[in-house]
């Protein structure tokens, strides 16, 4: 699978890789919508009940899922709209990393947090 936001990445790709996340995004909002406000009795969890519902495995990757799958599609979209500015290929190359790392940091400082929230 290419990166989203390699330099060699076409339009054409990071457009579909804006699509595909956008429909997961759909998705993955739509079950935690369900899981979080309507099925949690009186449509809130407390600390206590957030711990035990991020302990179950399938929970944990869906939440896990749709920390990235929004970092991905948000970085996207930003990387879209400073490509409108008419980069030169140099600053779009250095956007691209940066975004990398920034989708990365995003992503660890979400995962580091929901690992210290299930202990």
């Amino acid at each position: 699978m290419d990166n989203p936001f390699a330099q060699e990445t076409k339009p054409t790709s990071a457009w579909l890789w804006q699509v595909f996340t956008g429909v997961a995004l759909v998705i993955l909002l739509g079950l935690h919508f369900v899981a979080n406000h309507f099925i949690a009795k009186g449509g809130l969890r407390d600390f206590a009940d957030v711990v035990a519902y991020l302990r179950n495995p399938i929970i944990l990757v869906l939440e896990v899922l749709f920390l990235i799958v929004v970092t991905i599609h948000a970085l996207l979209g930003v990387r879209a709209i400073l490509i409108d500015f008419g980069l030169s290929e140099r600053a779009e190359m250095r956007m691209n990393r940066v975004l990398t790392w920034v989708g990365v940091a995003t992503a660890g400082y979400g995962l580091w947090v929901t690992w210290v929230v299930i202990r």
